[in-house]
Parts: C-alpha cells; sequence; structure tokens
C-alpha cells in the first residue's frame, strides 16, 4: 500500500495537527503502509488560470513552471491520495484547493459515459482512489463536514476512483490509518 499524504496546512505552528498526521503516518507504516508526505506550504505550487494549456496546446502539461509536475508521478504511483487540510471557512485550505484545480492535466477534455454520467476520459490507465481529512474549525457544522465529504467523493469520482477514507482530527488517528491502509 502507497499513502500519498498532502498536508494542505497553511500554518506550521498548529501543534496539534502537525501531531495527529505524525500520529497518522506512524500507524499507517506500522500497518505496512509507504507513505509519502507532501507539505504544500513547502511547495511551489501556482493557482491553475483556466488556460487549458494542458488540453489543448501541450496535453498533460501544465504552463506553469512549479512544484506540480513532480508530483503527479507520486499521484499516479499511489494507492491512495489524501488530501489533509484545516477546514477555511467551512473549506479546504487555498493550499489544498489549488492544488486539487491542477490535477486538470491527469485527465483528457474528451468525455465519455462512466458510473452512468459524463466524466472526462482518463489520460493514464488508473483509478485514483482518495482520502480526505480535515480538523474542523470552531463555526464548522455538520452540514459543512458533509459537503466537504461529497465534495471528495465526486473529486475521486472524477478520477475514476471512489473515497476510501473521511475523518476528522477529532477521531483517532490509529483508525483512521487502519481504516486508510484496509487493515
Amino acid at each position: 500500500m502507497d499513502i500519498l499524504l498532502l498536508d494542505g496546512n497553511p500554518d506550521p505552528a498548529r501543534a496539534a495537527w502537525e501531531g495527529w498526521l505524525e500520529a497518522f503516518t506512524l500507524k499507517a507504516e506500522a500497518a505496512g503502509a509507504a507513505v509519502h508526505l507532501r507539505r504544500l506550504r513547502e511547495m511551489d505550487i501556482r493557482f491553475c488560470t483556466g488556460c487549458w494549456s494542458c488540453w489543448w496546446a501541450t496535453p498533460g502539461l501544465c504552463v506553469h513552471k512549479d512544484d506540480m509536475p513532480g508530483l503527479y508521478p507520486r499521484m499516479l504511483a499511489a494507492d491512495l491520495v489524501v488530501w489533509a487540510s484545516p477546514l477555511v471557512m467551512g473549506n479546504v485550505s487555498a493550499l489544498t484547493k489549488k492544488t486539487q484545480d491542477r490535477f486538470i492535466p491527469l485527465i483528457h477534455p474528451f468525455i465519455e459515459l462512466a458510473h452512468g454520467e459524463c466524466h472526462h476520459r482518463r489520460r493514464y490507465p488508473i483509478d485514483i482512489d482518495m482520502g480526505l481529512i480535515v480538523e474542523a474549525g470552531p463555526g464548522d457544522t455538520e452540514e459543512d463536514l458533509a459537503i466537504m465529504r461529497r465534495q471528495h467523493e465526486r473529486l475521486a469520482l472524477n478520477s475514476r476512483g471512489r473515497l476510501r477514507l473521511c475523518a476528522t482530527t477529532e477521531r483517532n488517528a490509529e483508525e483512521a490509518a487502519h481504516e486508510a491502509v484496509g487493515a
């Protein structure tokens, strides 16, 4: 089991968050997974401008010269891509969202029927399963968490995968790690 853990926390001083992710990583590794942690705040990832060059001008390649091209092979090699983010106004952090938006070169602009719906064709013959770990803030509600779950179910579906993990940091990190690994 190969897990890519994408940490979208913008604040390195969040000790509880860092501790939870460390516990999750250690427990997943103890259950037999290889966990590859990438802290998005330490990477140069630019916002998608919607130019569509990655579809038409240079298929599969974004015009931005940043750290995303190094992340794509790791995403494609992972058995599970886990998006980890504190909630900010009921949504994942801007770091997380802009990285998700830059996922688009991994699919074709052409449409096909999949799961009874119209979706973009795969660029690579891989189904990308995903996970979501969030830390709710003081104003976040159960409805916010349900919306995030549904949004990430759709993101996984668009990658022909499924959402295999959805956890908050209020949950035990060991339980979440075992769910991620399937142990």
